[in-house]
């Protein structure tokens, strides 16, 4: 893709896994996070933005939908389009304008425990009451259905007895830290994975 890839980072809360990619990119000559993007006026990724001195795009729902915010994004020439805790469901013409350039980390083993409502402690609840011996990471590209396109990575953990949601949530978010601008790293410079 050549020198100089700009990444918008969309998310909806706190901003962990943004703020974990921004660190991990922030010295690079190549790829820059240009823009965070939100749907949620008190995100914490807000502060964590100005931190970093990236500018943010605040969504309007029906805007959105409307039009993806295409021309928003143009004009900042985001190349690619990182989702990390993004909870709003992408219009198909921003999947079309940046089709095979969005990627998505799920706090599951896909195609396990995806879909429509399965985010943040409802998934590992969902895993630990169907005593899966084991739960992880899928970092995926998006399509037009929830937590569908193409598998690029998995991680796994194991699970012990009494397993909590906020004790499988830190071992998940220790995978989401450690993997997710690696494997963002690889999918943008179109690099194997692994």
């Amino acid at each position: 893709m050549g020198n100089n890839i700009n990444i918008a980072i969309f998310a909806s809360g706190s901003g962990t896994n943004a703020k974990r990619i921004s660190e991990y990119f922030r010295n690079d000559s190549n790829i820059h996070i240009t823009l965070i993007v939100c749907n949620n006026p008190k995100a914490g990724v807000i502060s964590i933005a100005q931190h970093e001195n990236i500018p943010v795009l605040m969504l309007n729902k029906e805007h959105f939908i409307s039009n993806g915010y295409v021309d928003e994004l143009r004009k900042y020439n985001i190349d690619f389009i990182v989702l990390a805790g993004f909870l709003w469901r992408l219009p198909d013409i921003l999947i079309k304008c940046y089709s095979d350039k969005i990627v998505n980390i799920h706090p599951a083993l896909l195609p396990d425990y995806g879909g429509k409502g399965m985010y943040g402690m409802n998934v590992h609840d969902a895993v630990i009451k169907a005593g899966q011996a084991q739960s992880g990471i899928t970092i995926h590209l998006v399509d037009e259905e929830y937590d569908h396109g193409k598998t690029m990575f998995q991680a796994t953990c194991d699970l012990i007895d009494n397993e909590t949601t906020s004790s499988l949530a830190e071992k998940i978010h220790l995978l989401e830290h450690s993997h997710y601008p690696v494997v963002i790293e690889l999918l943008v410079n179109r690099l194997p994975l692994f």
